[in-house]
């Protein structure tokens, strides 16, 4: 058994915890992070956001290439062929050669990598039941960073084999015939994308009567439409009632929502997608007495500590979009706010991006959130058919969406449907962050000919001075 002390302990070694980890240490603090997996980067690197980023982008390539819509450039392919087996191995040399990365800056930050599963057994107090380090450890802190794990639905249970989350849709080993998505979020519609472009029959259930919930509806229509044209069939307004495995295959038993009408579905491969929840079983925390909302999370105060003194969350264990980027502002602020320094999140400004083809980028207030406020506000919208940049690269699909306050011109949100649609986002981002008017954001000289030209557009368009339509 190991016994250690340290400064601050982080449990989970993903995007939050690395984060917080490096950060601390940065700012002097003697630091440990523990995780169950013998690589770090948690789910967001080893089963998440980087190797479906990887196979988005290989995806994508393969779909352009084998179309023939490279022809009219005057590119011409004789002949294409998916080697599925080669397009795995470098989606996981990527996600290696990035978790090797995270060990240099952890050796390089001088923290200290524990491996295994952590319970919290009292204040300052860490013991990790088992693996190569086994032991009980202090810390003046602990930080929980342990992310989330993928939810189903009742009465389907997922082998990662035929019925899959998202962690067993990044792994398949040969290309399904046919892939139903349970679930039109984020995950669901950039997973069910990849496999359509590799030449899968995919359909999408989804239990609300549209996709993408949460979003700008008018985004939300547009990309539906897109996705259709794109080959995607989607059951909407319909529920799951069960799903069955064979050696066949996956039978599906959905249900209208309203009518209660069933119909079965089969499949070879049926991907669960309706959401994740906080990743804190076996933690200690209900025998340490730790505050959770109703819906699970970690309650924490404003500097992301608990009801128990030196017990701090950050990430997808406490309230707030379950997003990496967030994750990592968390971490940063939590650990700057021990250290004695001011530390902050906006969490008005978390951009979200759905990075299929073309990508959705979303920040602020949709037009849904405003009307039920009863806010007055002014929309611009430009359309990237009209662009020069996008028409040159044939990415002319989409829009700029910007909400400004109909008094102040405070601009309030933008959606984005777009080629590199999260890449754009972020001028408007910054812009945001600094409590910037439409007119602002039109005055400012952008480079010609640029895709982010569209944003100054949809700027001047929010009081009708766009020029180029």
């Amino acid at each position: 058994m190991s016994e250690a002390s340290f400064d601050l302990i982080v449990i989970g070694g993903g995007p939050a915890g690395y984060v917080a980890a490096i950060r601390a240490s940065q700012l002097g603090m003697t630091v440990a992070c523990i995780d169950k997996r013998d690589t770090l980067g948690g789910t967001c690197l080893n089963v998440g956001c980087i190797p479906s980023k990887a196979l988005l982008n290989a995806s994508e390539k393969f779909a352009e290439a084998s179309s023939g819509a490279l022809e009219g450039l005057g590119v011409k392919i004789s002949s294409v062929k998916l080697d599925l087996d080669a397009m795995m191995e470098s989606k996981d040399n990527i996600v290696s050669g990035l978790t090797s990365g995270i060990a240099h800056l952890f050796k390089k930050n001088k923290i200290t990598r524990l491996t295994g599963s952590a319970t919290i057994t009292a204040p300052g107090t860490v013991e990790l039941t088992d693996g190569p380090d086994k032991g009980v450890f202090s810390a003046e802190r602990i930080l929980i960073a342990t992310g989330s794990v993928p939810t189903s639905l009742p009465g389907i249970e997922i082998d990662e084999k035929k019925i899959v989350s998202s962690t067993g849709a990044l792994a398949l080993e040969k290309l399904p015939k046919k892939l139903v998505v349970i679930g039109a979020g984020y995950i669901g519609l950039e997973m069910g994308t990849v496999w359509s472009r590799l030449g899968t029959e995919v359909e999408v259930v989804e239990y609300l009567p549209r996709i993408l919930p949460g979003m700008d509806l008018e985004v939300a229509n547009k990309f539906k439409a897109m996705l259709t044209k794109q080959g995607l069939k989607f059951h909407l307004g319909t529920a799951v009632k069960s799903a069955k495995s064979s050696r066949s295959g996956v039978t599906l038993t959905v249900a209208d929502a309203k009518t209660g009408e069933e119909q079965d579905i089969s499949c070879d491969i049926a991907l669960v997608s309706v959401g994740r929840k906080p990743n804190t079983d076996n933690l200690g925390l209900e025998a340490l007495g730790v505050e959770m909302t109703d819906r699970g999370q970690i309650a924490v105060d404003a500097d992301f500590e608990t009801n128990i003194e030196g017990i701090f969350a950050v990430g997808d264990v406490i309230p707030g979009p379950m997003l990496a980027h967030k994750a990592e502002e968390d971490a940063v602020a939590a650990v700057e706010i021990m250290a004695g320094q001011a530390g902050h999140v906006d969490y008005d400004l978390v951009p979200g991006i759905v990075y299929t083809a073309p990508e959705i980028a979303t920040l602020g207030a949709t037009e849904e959130m405003l009307k039920e406020a009863g806010t007055d506000y002014k929309k611009g919208v430009f359309p990237f058919l009209a662009n020069s940049r996008a028409k040159a690269t044939g990415h002319t699909e989409g829009f700029v969406k910007i909400l400004a306050d109909a008094k102040t011109d405070k601009v309030l949100g933008c959606h984005i449907i777009a080629h590199e649609a999260g890449t754009l986002i972020h001028e408007v981002a910054t812009a945001m962050a600094f409590g910037a008017s439409s007119e602002d954001i039109a005055r400012t000289c952008h480079g010609h000919p640029t895709m982010n030209e569209a944003v100054k557009e949809a700027a001047l368009a929010v009081d009708g001075r766009a020029i180029h339509i």
